[in-house]
């Protein structure tokens, strides 16, 4: 049963070329952010904004919004259904 189960959801992965498990290896990071903070660690984060304003706020939110999700709302809500 699991086995079923693992190959269909590698096919599905697979069919999104392999996005899912990219998420989840990089804990809930996208391809996006992955690159940005690369780039911020080699240029610094001044450079990298006057590199690309934009880019650099997109980063940033998508950085507070998986944040906030994940150290925020997730803990929360276990402790309120343990409760």
């Amino acid at each position: 049963m699991s086995t079923w189960i693992k190959s269909q959801f590698l096919a599905f992965d697979t069919q999104v070329d392999g996005a899912i498990s990219f998420f989840l290896q990089h804990y809930g990071k996208t391809r996006f952010m992955v690159a940005m903070s690369k780039k911020a660690q080699y240029l610094g984060l001044e450079r990298l904004f006057l590199k690309g304003p934009k880019a650099f706020v997109y980063f940033f939110l998508f950085y507070l919004v998986r944040d906030t999700i994940l150290y925020i709302v997730i803990p929360i809500g276990f402790a309120a259904w343990v409760d």
